[in-house]
């Protein structure tokens, strides 16, 4: 059997280390990974590839940055080619990028069985990119792997129940998995000179970054907080940043791997956040979250204090930040650490 695997970003490196781990335990399966270029930032690229033990992509299309439109249909034209060079017998997906949606288009209208990791995700906010993505991914997918029982029910109401398959969450096994690396070697996964205590931000989503009073919101309410804050951060999210007043306590750093992110998760008082990904990694590696968004696709991370949702409101992001820590998190909602083994052995 060969599978083709589309990545294009950081996140979906991570997932995809995952499921290429149990894929190379398997005499059967042979697979080939396809790089669209959506994250193009080399050296970022060639870090996350190394430390998570990658295979080197078979292809890298390069697309980089442009427009939803342009990249899309450039990632279209290029997976189409690599498709029909290959005749996979699935094209595996993950999440709810551009890359996500350009894999499932170019598959499906060449009769390619289409699998689609994190499927049924909903936020129910259709401004977001990534709520298209993951709508159109689904509803055209041969297999929908479920991360929750959220998700299982989201596409049940959608009329999918007969093609969706509970896995659990692959984050929750690769958190579980690079965790017990960078606490073996803790020293090498360590950033220099942090302050004892500290908060951890990263902000990137265009709802944030492309409207001026959301961005002020985010740095007056980091004003107002007793402690530094480290935002590991993108050139562009870095250039919209510097035309505003930086707070002092405020640290703009470099954007770091996937091992050392887990590091200052792990060390951090609180994450403050508008990823998906970083508010279950927090979640996992027990340390509160702060969700700088209006909504959560991931509603099992809420409970008990784990995660509030305040968007950019800074008065409730500074009063997020001084709740007193909650109790340890029920991760059981993601599964058992196994949804990896789990995906491959629906594929036989």
């Amino acid at each position: 059997m060969k599978i083709v695997s589309v990545i294009g970003a950081r996140p979906q490196f991570v997932k995809a280390a995952t499921i290429s781990r149990v894929i190379g335990t398997r005499a059967d399966i042979r697979e080939v990974i396809l790089h669209t270029g959506q994250h193009y930032d080399e050296n970022m690229s060639k870090l996350f590839f190394e430390e998570l033990n990658i295979p080197e992509p078979d292809y890298n299309l390069g697309v980089g940055s442009g427009s939803h439109a342009v990249q899309t249909g450039k990632m279209l034209e290029g997976i189409e080619t690599i498709l029909l060079r290959e005749k996979p017998d699935w094209t595996l997906l993950f999440g709810d990028t551009n890359s996500t949606v350009a894999g499932a288009l170019a598959a499906t209208k060449l009769h390619i069985p289409v699998a689609h990791v994190e499927a049924g995700l909903r936020s129910f906010n259709r401004i977001m990119p990534e709520e298209i993505n993951r709508v159109v991914t689904d509803r055209i997918s041969d297999l929908l792997f479920a991360p929750t029982e959220t998700a299982m029910t989201n596409l049940r109401n959608e009329g999918l129940a007969d093609v969706t398959r509970f896995t659990g969450d692959v984050m929750y096994d690769s958190v579980l998995y690079y965790r017990g690396i960078v606490e073996q070697d803790p020293a090498t996964y360590a950033m220099r000179d942090l302050p004892e205590e500290f908060l951890l931000a990263t902000i990137h989503r265009a709802e944030n970054t492309d409207h001026p009073q959301q961005i002020e919101n985010i740095l007056k309410a980091i004003r107002g907080l007793h402690y530094p804050v480290l935002l590991p951060i993108h050139p562009r999210t870095k250039k919209i940043i510097s035309r505003f007043s930086i707070p002092e306590n405020l640290h703009l750093i470099e954007p770091v791997g996937y091992l050392m992110m887990l590091s200052l998760i792990l060390k951090a008082r609180k994450v403050l956040t508008d990823s998906g990904g970083l508010q279950k990694e927090a979640y996992f590696l027990g340390t509160p979250c702060v969700t700088l968004r209006t909504e959560t696709e991931w509603v099992e991370t809420v409970h008990d204090g784990w995660n509030t949702i305040t968007a950019t409101d800074s008065e409730k992001i500074i009063l997020a930040v001084q709740l007193p820590l909650p109790k340890v998190p029920q991760t059981k909602a993601f599964g058992n650490g196994k949804a990896a083994e789990i995906i491959v052995g629906l594929f036989t």
